[in-house]
């Protein structure tokens, strides 16, 4: 399998990094950006990409985009994460965009595709306080009534809700034997009547929230691909969203490592840089190593997804989530390590690096499910 990247994808990278270093390239644009670090979105830089022509990468050119592929994005996400620019609403809004892409009618991909090619953000909700890695058990449901769906239930951890157009709401229509049957999708404006917003503050700042559904109603036409079957269509949408989620991170990581390295070759003790010094240099041989081997692996899982987009990748996409994400964290880490109480100050980035790292682990699937995921395909 060739990984070189073409000479298109290459210029891609080149402007990613030239409009991220004159926009958002210093610490004092980022923290106007993100309002002293307190909001992970900021709309203005967001449509400036979509004027680009960027966040349209996978959506097909009938709605807007440009209809290029996984290993396209994925390049988008590592290098704009890479650079620390505040687009924080793109991850949750390409997972839906894959779902519409592959359910959707064609109104509603006119609409939300279309809408997501010029700006728009996106979220879906799924996590309820008693269903969290055991997803089909949740318990917010939606009664069909004459002219549509009441919806009532709770969902938590709704990441970009309170900045997106719409919610795609995972719910209940039918209670079957299977908790894994009765599923569906149902999409709700933000502003619809019945639906409150309750952000979560957390360590990263304003990112997700908690959804309260009292008797709202949404027609017939919400419902994003056939009754029923979510579970089939959550399914089909895991490979992609784990692949996301490991790009994302795979650039934070490469952030980590990148202050890391700068800091060492700068500092001094001992009369010399604290790079020169064996110990440390043997750590960031390793830590390049594995950014090397997840990268690889991102654009492995990537160029599969793009051979057969259809497919299931259980194995592949769970071992991608895994191990980029692992490898994140360890990475920020040892940076803060390396970089000593600086590491620890908000002065710098690596504190805050530490934390996005932290959650990557929990949320799209924790690790643990991951390892189990894995071991099944083993056949254990």
């Amino acid at each position: 399998m060739d990984f070189a990247l073409t000479d298109e994808q290459e210029d891609f990278i080149d402007a990613i990094q030239r409009y991220c270093d004159h926009e958002c390239g210093t610490p004092d644009q980022r923290e106007r950006l993100t309002e002293g670090y307190t909001e992970h979105h900021n709309f203005t830089i967001y449509k400036e990409m979509a004027e680009l022509g960027w966040l349209g990468l996978t959506i097909p050119e009938e709605y807007g985009g440009s209809g290029g592929t996984m290993l396209d994005a994925c390049i988008f996400m590592e290098e704009t994460s890479r650079a620390l620019a505040p687009i924080g609403g793109y991850a949750t809004t390409l997972i839906v965009a894959g779902a519409t892409n592959r359910f959707g009618t064609e109104e509603q991909k006119h609409e939300i595709l279309g809408g997501i090619a010029g700006g728009a953000v996106e979220a879906i909700a799924m996590t309820e306080p008693e269903a969290g890695s055991d997803v089909g058990s949740l318990s917010t449901f939606a009664e069909s009534v004459e002219d549509g769906y009441v919806l009532n239930g709770q969902k938590v951890f709704c990441s970009n809700a309170h900045i997106a157009d719409h919610i795609l709401v995972v719910c209940r229509t039918t209670k079957g034997e299977s908790k894994h049957e009765g599923l569906s999708m149902i999409w709700l404006p933000r502003e619809t009547e019945g639906l409150e917003i309750v952000p979560i503050k957390t360590m990263g700042g304003t990112e997700t929230n908690t959804l309260y559904l009292s008797d709202v109603e949404a027609p017939e036409d919400a419902l994003l691909g056939e009754v029923d079957q979510a579970w089939t269509q959550l399914m089909a949408g895991l490979n992609v969203e784990r692949l996301i989620l490991a790009a994302t991170m795979l650039g934070i990581g490469q952030r980590a490592f990148d202050d890391a390295l700068a800091y060492v070759k700068e500092r001094k003790q001992f009369g010399r840089p604290i790079g020169s010094f064996q110990a440390l240099q043997h750590r960031l041989a390793d830590m390049a190593t594995e950014l090397e081997s997840a990268r690889l692996m991102t654009r492995w899982v990537a160029a599969l997804t793009d051979e057969a987009p259809g497919r299931m990748l259980p194995r592949e996409a769970s071992m991608v989530k895994l191990h980029v994400t692992e490898v994140a964290k360890r990475i920020a880490v040892e940076g803060m390590q390396l970089m000593g109480g600086y590491g620890y100050s908000s002065e710098y980035d690596m504190e805050r690096l530490v934390r996005a790292t932290m959650v990557s682990t929990i949320y799209g699937g924790t690790s643990e499910i991951q390892r189990t995921i894995i071991a099944k395909t083993l056949g254990l």
